[in-house]
């Protein structure tokens, strides 16, 4: 049995069960980020009835504390904002931050002419989000499932190995889930997920990761995510 939600159990075990076994043997050893009971965290809060779309990051955060088993969601975060604009770990976060430079750009919060600390400390924030589990939280009541291409970290140089090794994984699960799920890919690693069959049967939006400055004003990143109103309290 997996620590995942039990909707999802005949999935993750289908899907892991596709791994080769020389990787599950090493997925099993335990030596990466995040530790081994985080690996499947994104299939245990978002139930697989309520999925609608798959956001594709590239792998964990590299630190241990920031990696959480969901994708772009930074556990060493805990407030986004401060009086002076964005809380100072989100600011050391730059995927993070811009990506909440875009929502409030897309929500119209946020000048595209001025993204500074200071204007955003100008913002009235009455009625928004102010922790990374919100953040979450949001993602997940509008169905949106937050998976890395690669479930894990163990070293920089080993990023692209490691996405190939769980495209096994991925191809399973999108094969099981069927095509009326939407694929979000941040970057040319979660793009490789196209190359997978059952991938480009599927509605899918590719962006630049957010790690990139010009996502904060993409067009398509507001369109896509400006309707989800995702730094909006519910």
């Amino acid at each position: 049995m997996f620590d995942v939600h039990p909707e999802w159990q005949e999935d993750i075990a289908a899907s892991y069960a596709a791994l080769d076994p020389e990787y599950r043997a090493f997925v099993e050893r335990g030596d990466f980020i995040p530790a081994r009971p985080k690996l499947f965290n994104a299939f245990k809060t978002l139930p697989r009835s309520r999925l609608r779309s798959i956001l594709f990051g590239q792998d964990p955060y590299p630190r241990a504390e920031s990696a959480t088993g969901h994708a772009f969601i930074d556990g060493a975060v805990e407030k986004i904002f401060s009086p002076t604009g964005l809380d100072r770990a989100v600011n050391r976060a730059t995927s993070l931050r811009n990506f909440v430079k875009m929502a409030l750009v897309a929500e119209g919060r946020l000048d595209a002419s001025d993204l500074t600390q200071e204007a955003i400390a100008r913002m009235d924030r009455s009625g928004l989000i102010d922790s990374i589990d919100e953040l979450r939280c949001n993602f997940e009541a509008e169905g949106v499932l937050l998976l890395n291409t690669a479930l894990l970290f163990e070293n920089k140089r080993a990023s692209s190995r490691h996405a190939r090794a769980w495209r096994p994984f991925v191809a399973t699960l999108l094969e099981r889930i069927g095509d009326d799920v939407e694929l979000i890919l941040f970057g040319s690693i979660a793009g490789t997920i196209l190359k997978i069959p059952h991938a480009s049967k599927k509605r899918s939006v590719t962006l630049e990761h957010p790690y990139n400055h010009t996502f904060v004003l993409n067009p398509q990143a507001h369109a896509l995510f400006g309707p989800m109103h995702l730094l909006n309290r519910r």
